[in-house]
């Protein structure tokens, strides 16, 4: 440990473990504790957020897909469910809670379907001003980290992304934290 640190509580967890459970491997806890607290506290912050800029989750999530795509920012439901790595039935409710509140607009095939969803007016302001904000807000929860600090975390979380994928054979792309569905 960096003797200029103070011990936290994971390393009072990880010494305690070491100390009660001697020759058991407790090093992962240093990092996996302190992934998963960050996780929630990050998680549970941006919750907080979009509820104060009165957006939640699931759609941001739909209007971010749609936006990100590009103009004229209208997808196929079937596109919508792999950008959005959720089911065909979490889609149908997010399409139809953002289209009673004016947020998409549907087509509809012949046969009654929906054949594409696409942002409207309102769509557009909202995700761009929630976007915005959201990103904004979060850089600053950041700035205790310099540049070069920054691009080493991103690489370091990328590389141990990667590992897990390969390990678990998890799907490398699963939402965000404490997403629970539609």
């Amino acid at each position: 440990m960096d003797g200029a640190r103070k011990p936290d509580a994971v390393d009072a967890i990880q010494e305690a473990w070491a100390r009660e459970r001697p020759g058991t491997p407790v090093e992962s806890i240093g990092i996996i504790t302190r992934v998963w607290r960050a996780a929630k506290l990050l998680g549970d912050e941006r919750r907080r957020t979009l509820a104060r800029l009165g957006i939640d989750a699931a759609t941001l999530d739909l209007l971010s897909t749609l936006r990100r795509d590009g103009a004229p920012y209208s997808m196929t439901p079937a596109r919508l469910k792999r950008a959005s790595m959720i089911t065909a039935g979490a889609i149908t409710q997010r399409v139809a809670r953002a289209e009673a509140a004016g947020l998409v607009a549907t087509e509809r095939g012949p046969r009654g379907r929906t054949s594409a969803v696409a942002l409207t007016e309102a769509g557009h302001r909202l995700v761009e001003d929630s976007v915005n904000r959201l990103l904004t807000y979060e850089n600053t929860l950041l700035d205790h980290l310099d540049e070069t600090q920054r691009e080493e975390l991103t690489e370091l979380l990328r590389h141990l992304l990667d590992g897990l994928v390969e390990r678990l054979g998890a799907d490398p792309s699963p939402g965000q934290v404490g997403d629970s569905g539609p």
